[in-house]
Parts: structure tokens; sequence; C-alpha cells
């Protein structure tokens, strides 16, 4: 698969995903994008394998492809 290019909604995902486990909705709640926007972008990060769905709206940080942490 090719390599994902980050936007600036991605790179929130996924500080919010590195503090644990999060549904779209709260994401978009607290950094004032769309819910749509959100799961658009949290289904590519999945695609990826980078995020895990764990059940319908619940997702968590499989791993950072920004490769920061740990």
């Amino acid at each position: 698969m090719e390599e994902i290019n980050l936007n600036p909604t991605d790179h929130a995902i996924l500080d919010m995903l590195r503090e644990g486990r999060c549904s779209p909705s709260y994401i978009a709640e607290k950094q004032d994008y769309s819910r749509q926007n959100v799961t658009n972008r949290i289904g590519r990060l999945v695609e990826h394998g980078y995020v895990r769905k764990l059940h319908p709206g619940l997702y968590e940080l499989v791993e950072d492809p920004r490769g920061t942490g740990d």
C-alpha cells in the first residue's frame, strides 16, 4: 500500500488517539472539525493499518505513521 499523506485532521486524530481510545464525534468536538471529516480520515488511517476499529464508533491507535513517541 502506498504511503499515506497526512493532513492537519490526521495529525489531530493521531494526537488524540495517542492519549487513548476515541470516537469520531469526540475528536470532532474537541478539535473543531466536522464529524464527517474525522470519520473519513479515520477510515483512511484504518485502511493503512495505523488505527483499529474496536467497536462501532470506537477507535484506537495501532501505530503512529509519524514515527513519534514510544
